[in-house]
């Protein structure tokens, strides 16, 4: 009896490559017309409410596709440039619906066609309010990525799905000037959501790139320069710390071109934490903003309740300069108030932000953030409790000359508790007075506004009962024209329109770019009985081989000792699986979490090795007794 699963999973960019060439072989090889198209449905893997649409015309034409709502309003229309051969991506389709595609071409010829699509995966969140019009919403939608367990989604006006991923992309999404968008990889190094990196990718799920971080894994945010380079969000795989690190990454070529370490500028635990802070993650940067006007970079730390902004050029060592700190100088050293803002303006109004997301820097250089204010202080005796708390989008006005700050416009306090967020969340500035204001993380135990993160505690619930929302709001002028409720927790909203300008299908295979770190073993030696048998079945064992690295999963006891060894010949290498349990005081991303604490992933990227190595597994059974135990699988790195 077999008690180790195996799973060899090509890289996305690879499955996709294939199952193009597949459904262009099928178009080549048939006589497909307007009237007789070939469909694909869910053409690239994880986007179930897409399709592509095949045909040829005997000249070339302009084909115009409506996606046909259940309203007219809900139509979603978009025009291919002329061509013989039509390859059109289809986008917005209702999930377990006979939807209706009509399709015009430049001559006037028509065509309808019925696509049928399957029933919505189990945790694809259906939204339970969207007031808007379609005269405001346009051809947008909103699309939310998840904080715990569901799938990033696409709401059009009325509230109906008509977008989502069936696997969990990380973090933000954002589109490019080049129309696609960015967005996490949905791959794991470590917990609790630290991914590879990023996928450069379309709404049809086709990934034209990914950018995987060689130096730690992605988190949180992005951004995209001008010139097409790409800052991420990481950290040093090996520095003991998280969080704390950006990078910019060469469009091209995956490199890493630059990096800023905030540990340069900033004292670390315990000074001047937040009410979530530990030593191990003791910034938690969760946004980046690069600002043209004064080259620099402003920099979202949650667990030092502080908004920070940096130079970009680094110093002639490679190190940061700060510039100054928005947040409650309370608990700061002495040497460092003079990175501060004094408040001016109306004090009876002004409130300091806690624990914020998203920093946006906006054209006139005012701060634009989310304010979850958790904790609402620096000092825990003075600590406000959920249900009287508030959560808020804010606009700060700073004057780094005289070094003064105004608070000149919030949205979201006079909503009180219902609106408070402890954590995740987001601001978009789209134009003077018009905001959208994302508060995504809020959770209620029994009923009553939560205390902490309800995605965190909800996983071991006991006698409690967890419930949880979304509010994404925008405002013009102050006044609410768009509201939607999801009930889950969602780390950010975009409203995005499904199809960019000019959008067409791009085919070809995909760009692997930059690579993984080498993973670090370890040099405890544990003598141990060779068994020469299977890793027994009580461990649960898998192991999924990946092109650049490979995972062992399995379940093991709480603080033991276990190792994954890699046999070649004489040469034996050996990871270190970490059995001790993890209490994480922020979770921006619950969807990677398990359901029981002794199950444990331990990637080992192929980086660094070469050849063909067997797996074996070596436990501790009793308080000194080791097994080494076989698995039967050899990977190739």
């Amino acid at each position: 009896m077999e008690t180790i699963t195996y799973e060899r999973i090509p890289h996305i960019i690879e499955r996709q490559y294939a199952a193009e060439q597949l459904f262009l072989a099928e178009f080549a090889e048939g006589n497909y017309t307007l009237a007789n198209p070939l469909v694909k449905l869910n053409p690239y893997e994880f986007c179930p409410l897409t399709a592509v649409v095949m045909f040829e015309t005997p000249a070339a034409s302009e084909a115009t596709i409506t996606v046909l709502g259940k309203e007219v309003e809900g139509n979603i229309t978009h025009r291919f440039p002329a061509a013989k051969k039509h390859i059109l991506p289809i986008y917005g389709l209702y999930a377990d619906y006979e939807n209706t595609v009509e399709i015009v071409l430049g001559n006037g010829e028509k065509a309808s066609i019925k696509i049928q699509t399957e029933p919505l995966m189990a945790g694809v969140p259906l939204a339970t309010k969207m007031e808007t019009t379609k005269e405001y919403m346009g051809d947008n939608l909103i699309f939310l990525t998840a904080a715990m367990r569901s799938f990033p989604v696409g709401y059009d006006y009325k509230g109906d799905l008509r977008w989502y991923a069936s696997v969990n992309f990380a973090f933000d999404c954002k589109r490019m000037p080049n129309g696609h968008i960015l967005i996490g990889t949905e791959r794991l190094v470590k917990m609790p959501y630290f991914t590879t990196g990023i996928y450069e990718m379309a709404f049809s799920g086709k990934v034209f790139k990914e950018y995987a971080n060689p130096i730690g894994g992605y988190h949180h945010d992005q951004f995209v320069m001008e010139d097409g380079n790409i800052l991420m969000l990481c950290f040093d795989m090996f520095s003991g710390t998280v969080e704390d690190v950006c990078v910019l990454l060469d469009k091209d070529t995956g490199e890493v071109l630059r990096k800023w370490d905030y540990k340069d500028v900033l004292p670390q635990y315990p000074v001047a934490g937040s009410g979530s802070q530990d030593e191990h993650d003791w910034f938690h940067n969760n946004a980046v903003w690069y600002d043209k006007k004064t080259n620099s970079l402003t920099l979202s730390g949650r667990h030092q309740d502080a908004v920070i902004n940096l130079d970009y050029e680094l110093d002639e060592n490679g190190k940061c300069k700060l510039n100054w700190i928005i947040g409650d100088p309370e608990g700061w050293p002495e040497d460092m108030q003079k990175y501060f803002f004094k408040p001016v303006g109306d004090l009876a109004n002004f409130d300091w932000q806690y624990e914020q997301h998203a920093c946006v820097v906006l054209p006139d250089g005012d701060i634009m953030l989310f304010d979850n204010g958790h904790f609402r202080s620096k000092v825990k005796e003075r600590y406000v409790a959920a249900k009287d708390n508030f959560s808020r989008g804010v606009r700060y006005r700073i004057d780094t000359e005289k070094m003064e700050i105004e608070q000149v416009w919030q949205y979201g306090k006079e909503r009180g508790a219902d609106f408070f967020s402890p954590y995740i969340c987001n601001v978009e500035y789209y134009n003077e007075g018009h905001y959208m204001v994302h508060s995504g993380g809020i959770g209620y135990e029994d009923g009553k506004p939560c205390e902490g993160m309800a995605v965190m505690l909800s996983m071991n619930p006991g006698d409690h009962v967890y419930t949880f929302n979304s509010i994404t709001c925008e405002l013009v002028n102050d006044e609410v024209v768009m509201e939607l409720h999801v009930p889950a927790n969602c780390y950010r909203a975009e409203k995005l329109p499904l199809y960019y300008a000019g959008e067409t299908i791009e085919l070809g295979k995909g760009q692997y770019l930059g690579g993984l770190i080498q993973t670090k073993a370890t040099k405890m030696k544990v003598r141990a009985e060779e068994t020469g048998t299977l890793l027994p079945a009580e461990f649960k064992a898998k192991i999924v081989e990946e092109d650049d690295r490979f995972l062992v999963n399995g379940f093991f006891e709480e603080n033991s000792i276990a190792q994954v060894l890699l046999v070649k010949g004489e040469e034996t290498v050996r990871y270190a699986i970490n059995t001790a349990p993890m209490n994480f005081l922020a979770m921006c991303v619950g969807t990677f979490q398990k359901a029981d604490s002794r199950e444990v992933d331990t990637f080992i990227n192929k980086t660094g090795l070469s050849g063909d190595y067997q797996v074996k597994v070596l436990v501790q059974e009793g308080e000194d007794a080791y097994k080494i135990y076989e698995t039967g699988v050899t990977v190739s790195c």
